[in-house]
């Protein structure tokens, strides 16, 4: 099966194989536009908006061959639980974020581990230790200092504890620190091309690599005198690096795809 997309004046065809959907879930106020904004384009919105259901698409020729991205944004509020159901149902990786500042969005990040790995099992007929769903959670607002966390490392770090496809990474939207890094680690964990996540600065990428043999292991040393222990990433703020040109769209879930009048380049 393949999708048809349009863009500016050129029409592309991706494989059903190489079409993927990233899912980011948490409590209202945790940053999750934030970290997608600066994923899609390397910036930091400063005003607070809150998001309802916000769908970003991404298509990329690597290769020849066409990848395509969608990214789904979904609300904190959840009001209608089919609908938070249904995305964790079309979702392919996640992302689940709460701020180290704030106990409540730990303990709702907690909640919806259970529910992704529940939802996934019953619809994979597996148990929910072998479902294999690439998941990151992620801890926002580090930049607010040891004096406002409410959650330690330690406990969130039992989170993803003896699961290979499951990683924690401690960032902060705001500082770009870590940002990076954990999009290139949940993609290599989902077996996507390296084309599709952004590229950390050499240091960094060096030292993330040594913690990704084929099950994606992160128990590396870290250089600098830090760890990568069961999926806790600690290193220092990223470089800025120029990001591949990628086709970007919005729209909405199931809808007509990138917006007219944008262009599609090959990575």
């Amino acid at each position: 099966m393949m999708k048809t997309l349009s863009g500016g004046n050129c029409t592309f065809s991706v494989p059903a194989k190489n079409s993927y959907r990233m899912v980011v879930l948490g409590a209202s106020r945790v940053g999750k536009s934030s970290i997608v904004s600066r994923f899609l384009n390397g910036r930091f919105e400063d005003q607070y908006t809150p998001t309802i259901e916000d769908f970003h698409r991404k298509v990329y020729n690597i290769r020849g061959d066409m990848y395509q991205l969608d990214i789904l944004d979904t609300s904190g509020n959840h009001p209608f639980p089919a609908m938070r159901r249904l995305s964790i149902l079309t979702g392919d990786v996640f992302i689940l974020v709460f701020s180290l500042d704030n106990r409540e969005s730990f303990d709702e990040v907690k909640r919806l581990q259970k529910q992704i790995l529940e939802v996934k099992s019953c619809l994979k007929n597996k148990t929910k230790e072998a479902a294999e769903l690439p998941m990151v959670i992620c801890g926002n607002k580090n930049d607010h200092g040891e004096l406002c966390r409410q959650v330690p490392t330690t406990e969130a770090e039992l989170l993803v504890s003896g699961d290979e496809n499951c990683a924690y990474f401690e960032v902060s939207a705001k500082k770009n620190t870590n940002v990076d890094e954990m999009f290139y680690v949940l993609f290599s964990m989902a077996k996507l091309p390296h084309e599709m996540s952004p590229r950390p600065a050499p240091q960094d990428l060096r030292a993330v690599r040594r913690c990704l043999p084929p099950q994606a292991l992160l128990h590396a040393p870290h250089q600098g005198g830090g760890r990568l222990r069961h999926g806790l990433a600690l290193c220092p703020p990223p470089q800025r690096q120029q990001r591949p040109q990628v086709h970007q769209g919005q729209g909405p879930p199931g809808g007509p795809g990138p917006r007219e009048g944008q262009m599609h380049h090959p990575v």
